[in-house]
């Protein structure tokens, strides 16, 4: 009896997190911000107070309509609400058991990340054309709904697509391998086309404001290629810089989303072919685009790269956790799955 007890006081305990997890904006009426202001708030896409901690001051002052002061009021509150010091690490360990994974379809690269696509951060999947990255991304469309290991209930998925490549047809391909309704699993998914690097960036709002709308129902977003726009938006060196810029704003509130609302963020990156490898023994001159800065807001990177007939062989690039390994996995009609040997 006492497990039970224990049990449900764990629950109790869970059920609290939950809600400091992710602070309704609307909470700072208490402490004397005015609903107007909270309007101008949510209208940029800072819906949790937690939004507020991570915007800065200057971008606050930015919107129409809050003047110095009243940002100054509304951080002052926020702070009041969230605990901005330090925490022990057996404090914040307790936090990270909030994390997920959504399984690949795949148990030898689910084993390889560590039980699958982690909430709480961003999956980069690079490589060249045909490796897979588009069909890991239907996969993953159809497997987040799914009731997962570790008590995973399943969620909605937002598929943000820049290059067109998203197909309705391939996710029912995929449902029926996991046994479930078409309509259900087409109805889970929200999707939305980008078609320049300002509008993806637009779409991120939209993205916020509906995590917050329907809390805990999303636990995946998608975008399929990340730098696939910016790298048109923007050519050659001379607009490289401001290209950066923009893309480390994006990623910053990518990180940020998925902190906030507790989601897994799935990105695909290009590759590109690095001209001055010729002149070193490089193994392989092509290398993800991006630069550092999308190399420094990936939480885990993955390389995958084609091997014999359909399978592809994905490697940990990079990680903070897990060590540097390889998996195998095959894409099948029902999307990515274990490679037969």
């Amino acid at each position: 009896m006492k497990v039970a007890e224990d049990q449900v006081v764990e629950d109790d305990a869970t059920f609290q997190d939950d809600e400091s997890f992710f602070q309704d904006i609307d909470l700072l009426q208490k402490h004397g911000i005015n609903m107007a202001d909270i309007k101008k708030l949510k209208s940029v896409g800072i819906c949790t107070v937690k939004g507020i901690q991570m915007t800065t001051r200057k971008a606050l002052c930015n919107i129409k309509g809050l003047s110095e002061a009243k940002v100054e009021k509304i951080k002052e509150a926020a702070g009041k609400m969230l605990n901005v010091g330090f925490q022990t690490a057996f404090e914040y360990s307790a936090k990270r058991k909030q994390v997920f994974h959504i399984t690949t379809g795949s148990q030898e690269f689910d084993k390889l990340l560590g039980g699958g696509i982690e909430s709480m951060a961003i999956t980069e999947a690079f490589g060249e054309f045909r490796t897979g990255k588009t069909q890991l991304s239907h996969t993953l469309c159809v497997t987040a709904q799914l009731p997962g290991e570790d008590g995973y209930s399943g969620g909605k998925i937002i598929f943000i697509d820049t290059e067109n490549t998203f197909r309705p047809d391939r996710l029912k391909d995929i449902a029926d391998r996991f046994n479930v309704d078409h309509d259900a699993v087409l109805d889970n998914v929200l999707y939305a086309r980008a078609y320049t690097s300002e509008h993806q960036m637009e779409l991120l709002d939209f993205v916020a404001a509906k995590f917050h709308e329907e809390g805990g129902v999303f636990k995946l977003l998608i975008i399929d290629s990340i730098m696939a726009l910016f790298r048109v938006d923007f050519s050659g060196r001379g607009e490289l810089a401001e290209r950066q810029q923009k893309l480390a704003q994006m990623l910053s509130r990518l990180q940020k989303i998925s902190e906030e609302y507790n989601v897994a963020v799935f990105v695909t990156n290009q590759m590109t072919a690095d001209p001055g490898a010729g002149m070193t023994f490089q193994a392989d001159p092509k290398k993800p685009i991006g630069g550092h800065i999308l190399a420094h807001a990936s939480t885990t990177r993955l390389s995958l790269r084609k091997g014999r007939g359909e399978m592809r062989i994905a490697k940990i690039f990079d990680s903070p956790d897990m060590p540097e390994n390889e998996a195998t996995f095959a894409i099948t009609a029902g999307g990515v799955a274990d490679a037969k040997e």
